[in-house]
């Protein structure tokens, strides 16, 4: 079993930074000042970007903001 995840590990290790890198821009980008984000709701579009993985924050990037 250990080797099978030593296999894995390769594929898993980009995968959870480019997972984290979307997680930070996108929390950054959500908490600058003056950001307008649709519904108006910046912490529900927080909890969005944080509890639903690397879903979230493409979800934010792509149809939560709206430009000023």
């Amino acid at each position: 079993m250990p080797e099978e995840i030593a296999s894995l590990l390769p594929l898993l290790v980009p995968l959870i930074v480019i997972e984290l890198g979307l997680l930070v821009y996108a929390l950054y980008d959500l908490t600058r000042p003056g950001r307008k984000v649709r519904g108006n709701s910046k912490l529900l579009w927080g909890i969005v970007i944080v509890v639903v993985n690397l879903v979230g924050p493409i979800l934010y990037l792509l149809v939560g903001r709206e430009e000023e």
